[in-house]
């Protein structure tokens, strides 16, 4: 299974992309991989790898590129700080240009899943975008805010989701919370969007993360046959 890092322009800046590939011959359906706050990091690549080893183009685009070393030094979490919401849809944008141009990808079969700020922005693009064909958010916070300079929430672009999602949440999470989950759900059923939202007790946010403290094996291990079964469904 060869994974590489593709470079592309976005907007005449140079952005890294980790680009991991199925085993034999395509044309394959691909998803990209919104990242969580710890950018193209191990966790990133390993869910890249194991949607590559599922029957997945996936890639997982840098869109902290244009980040300085200040940015990188500061705290962790002061990187959402320096976001824009064009930006972040430039860049997934250019994941999709590469994907649409690629040969081994089938470009009628693109989906798009993200963990933490990568949840939110897998909300986003698939209320700004008609090409993707399913939606996994997993614990995505932030959702009913504006970053930078954009001029409304991936809430409030939602009557714009043009295709089904599957939504994973953490019964402890504070962000996004039980509270925002019932919103988020009510929203969808109000808009008749096709949706699934699972819930995982005892998990917090970042459950996923199997290189951090907040990890959750159980939850981990019920959400992922379901991102697979689904995406199977959508794009296979």
């Amino acid at each position: 299974m060869p994974a590489f890092t593709e470079h592309l322009q976005v907007n005449g800046e140079d952005m890294e992309m980790y680009t991991s590939v199925p085993s034999g011959s395509g044309p394959f359906p691909a998803v990209v991989v919104a990242f969580h706050v710890g950018g193209v990091d191990e966790f990133d690549r390993v869910m890249a790898d194991r949607l590559a080893e599922a029957g997945y183009v996936a890639v997982v685009p840098d869109m902290f590129h244009r980040f300085t070393p200040e940015i990188w030094e500061g705290p962790r979490l002061d990187r959402l700080k320096h976001l824009s919401d064009p930006e972040i849809i430039d860049d997934i944008n250019a994941a999709v240009g590469f994907l649409e141009g690629h040969s081994a990808v089938d470009s009628n079969r693109l989906g798009i899943t993200g963990f933490c700020m990568g949840g939110r922005v897998t909300w986003l693009m698939a209320a700004v975008s008609s090409v993707f064909k399913a939606a996994v958010p997993y614990y995505g916070g932030s959702i009913m805010d504006i970053w930078g300079a954009g001029s409304q929430s991936p809430f409030d672009l939602s009557s714009g989701i043009d295709c089904p999602m599957m939504f994973h949440f953490g019964q402890e999470d504070g962000n996004p919370s039980p509270d925002d989950q019932v919103k988020l759900d009510g929203e969808l059923t109000r808009l008749g969007k096709p949706h699934e939202f699972f819930s995982y007790p005892d998990a917090g946010h970042a459950f996923m993360d199997h290189t951090g403290q907040r990890y959750n094996k159980e939850a981990a291990e019920s959400s992922w046959p379901r991102t697979l079964e689904f995406f199977a469904q959508h794009l296979k």
